[in-house]
């Protein structure tokens, strides 16, 4: 279950919510996965990897030494799982394999990695039996208990940033680029970062001249018979990588300072008039909340939903990932809105 640590003033029973619609691994139906992930065995090869000692800072200001990059990884977030694969390693284990094969389909999990439990408990006995010499984790403060957790074992630890509000393009790239630092793969990640840039920029192209507007990417779920939305408001990396497309994030709510994450329901949906919407479909548990909403009247008589503007994403595609997530963000976005 995707965590996000805040309580702000939006309240106990917001992030209540969120805590329980994040990413799921109920009822997964993987036939609905529409996204193609990248082909590791032709990225990857003649990948590099620098030698000798190496010191990083991470997100938080923590020194970490090793004595040479980083080989056996040991990874409790998805994003970061899908970042180590983009950098051509294989982890030696992973928490929740079975819920990032549902919901990031970026980067595909070889088989054999060891499965260490849930990312909010994971089993630490399970962890350090695969001598990991580098742990990835993604933390909210320097003081994170789990850090300390980790650490008691000896096995330095990497904590990293899940979510900066003030740029979450830019936060996604730093996540990406402190694992390469850490695992002697900077060559690769500079790689991927222009190839994202490319990507942007010919996505940029391919809507020129498309009457774009305003737009919210949300996602959902029921909750107590009633169906929550949570758009993805200023700060939130969807949409920020809608409006590096030329549209205008029409949820001017309340959201989360990290995130960038409102809260609202059906009828609240009225406030951003005739924005077109997007949003999250993989087929779990969660997206029961869709079959709810498109049986409401309110929602039938929105102007995006009468006039054929309410697009589901493709399944599998991780609202908080890495580079090739955003590329695929910014291929569905594309693709929706030149149908």
């Amino acid at each position: 279950m995707k965590k996000h640590p805040f309580v702000t003033a939006l309240g106990a029973v917001t992030a209540i919510a969120l805590l329980g619609a994040c990413g799921t691994t109920d009822a997964p139906d993987r036939s609905a996965t529409a996204t193609t992930p990248t082909d590791a065995s032709d990225e990857c090869a003649g990948v590099t990897t620098v030698t000798g000692p190496v010191e990083i800072t991470d997100s938080f200001g923590r020194t970490i030494a090793l004595d040479q990059p980083a080989e056996r990884v040991a990874v409790l977030e998805w994003q970061q799982i899908e970042d180590v694969l983009t950098l051509c390693v294989t982890p030696v284990a992973v928490a929740d394999p079975d819920g990032y094969a549902v919901w990031d389909t970026a980067e595909v999990l070889p088989d054999g990695v060891t499965d260490v439990g849930t990312r909010g408990e994971p089993n630490l006995d399970a962890l350090y039996a695969t001598d990991p010499d580098l742990i990835i984790i993604e933390a909210y403060t320097a003081t994170d208990p789990i850090i300390g957790q980790l650490e008691a074992r000896g096995v330095p630890v990497l904590a990293t940033k899940g979510a900066d509000a003030a740029d979450p393009v830019q936060n996604m790239l730093d996540t990406f680029e402190l694992i390469a630092e850490a695992t002697g793969r900077e060559e690769r990640a500079a790689t991927v970062v222009g190839e994202f840039e490319e990507h942007l920029a010919d996505a940029k192209q391919a809507i020129a001249g498309t009457d774009v507007g305003a737009f919210v990417y949300f996602d959902g779920w029921v909750q107590g018979g009633n169906v929550a939305i949570r758009p993805f408001g200023q700060g939130s990396l969807m949409g920020e990588l809608g409006e590096e497309l030329g549209m205008t994030n029409a949820w001017t709510g309340e959201v989360d300072a990290a995130y960038g994450l409102g809260q609202t329901d059906i009828e609240g949906m009225t406030a951003v008039g005739d924005a077109t919407f997007f949003y999250t479909s993989t087929e779990t548990t969660d997206s029961a909340f869709v079959q709810d909403m498109e049986q409401n009247p309110i929602w039938r008589s929105l102007p995006a939903v009468t006039e054929g503007r309410a697009h589901a994403f493709p399944s599998g595609i991780w609202t908080f990932g890495g580079p090739r997530t955003a590329q695929q963000v910014l291929d569905a976005y594309v693709d929706l809105l030149t149908q």
